[in-house]
């Protein structure tokens, strides 16, 4: 599990993050220095958070580490910064502010799990599957459930939107109040992620675009159902004792697939999107 694990993160780090930066961009405004520089510089932090994945744990891995999460904070500080700009928090930009904040909850997780430390109570081995969801449960479904809600003006939308950030919090509150309120949150999540699929599935994939990017976009509307149901069965079976799977299983199916089958297949196709002239 923590071979697949590492190369899942990685994914993360070197593509979906500096690709999801620039999806983040403020339609209509000119984009912001900051986080323009750091998409040029992205892939040097990048590459010293992958390779510390791979070192022993220790002071070389927990370095290097470091210079990552310095690179996520970046985002992080930003969020405030946007927030003062467009002095709005509609349900888009709730989410779009929360895929900017989580990237840092990622690499703070990250510098404890390769020291071996513990972090709010938790082990490396928790921690680093936090590293993972962070690049994707966080960053990517929070982005991606903004782009649909911008596209799809609605109700529908608009709670899309809103689940990730509301999802999130429930989750992480859950690790500290127990497994039932990990549940409603895993709940709320999935109820989001499907009505993201749904969405997808009817309204943006039948808008145009070439029919790679139709194909990418029917991919990740597929996946998302059936990698949020074996969400919402491992979160239930641990709120109730009911038999569910193991977390190497998960990492396999619903770990691997939400990061190729969604977030990967997402992110390609709305930067399609967004370069292709309406």
């Amino acid at each position: 599990m923590s071979v697949l694990v590492s190369l899942v993160v990685m994914l993360g780090m070197l593509v979906i993050v500096p690709v999801g930066l620039r999806l983040l961009e403020t339609p209509g405004a000119p984009p912001a220095p900051g986080l323009s520089a750091l998409r040029r510089l992205w892939p040097l932090p990048a590459s010293l958070g992958a390779v510390a994945l791979w070192l022993p744990r220790g002071g070389t891995a927990v370095a290097l580490a470091a210079c990552y999460a310095l690179a996520t904070f970046v985002p992080a500080l930003h969020a405030p910064l946007r927030l003062m700009r467009t002095r709005s928090l509609a349900p888009a930009e709730i989410a779009a502010l929360t895929a900017l904040v989580t990237p840092a909850v990622a690499g703070v997780s990250l510098v404890a799990e390769r020291g071996g430390h513990t972090l709010l109570g938790f082990g490396p081995p928790v921690l680093r599957l936090t590293v993972a969801h962070f690049h994707f449960a966080g960053f990517a479904a929070a982005l991606v459930a903004g782009l649909v809600c911008r596209a799809v003006d609605g109700r529908a939308g608009r709670f899309a939107a809103l689940s990730v950030p509301l999802g999130t919090l429930l989750v992480l509150t859950g690790f500290f109040t127990g497994d039932r309120t990990e549940l409603a949150g895993a709940v709320v999540l999935t109820a989001g992620m499907w009505t993201v699929s749904l969405l997808t599935w009817r309204d943006i994939r039948t808008r145009g675009g070439t029919r790679g990017v139709r194909a990418l976009l029917a991919v990740s509307a597929c996946v998302l159902p059936v990698t949020m149901a074996l969400a919402l069965s491992w979160a239930l079976g641990e709120a109730t004792g009911l038999p569910h799977p193991t977390l190497t299983w998960m990492a396999a199916t619903h770990g691997l697939g939400n990061a190729l089958g969604f977030a990967l297949c997402s992110v390609l196709a709305w930067r399609r999107l967004k370069e292709t002239p309406a």
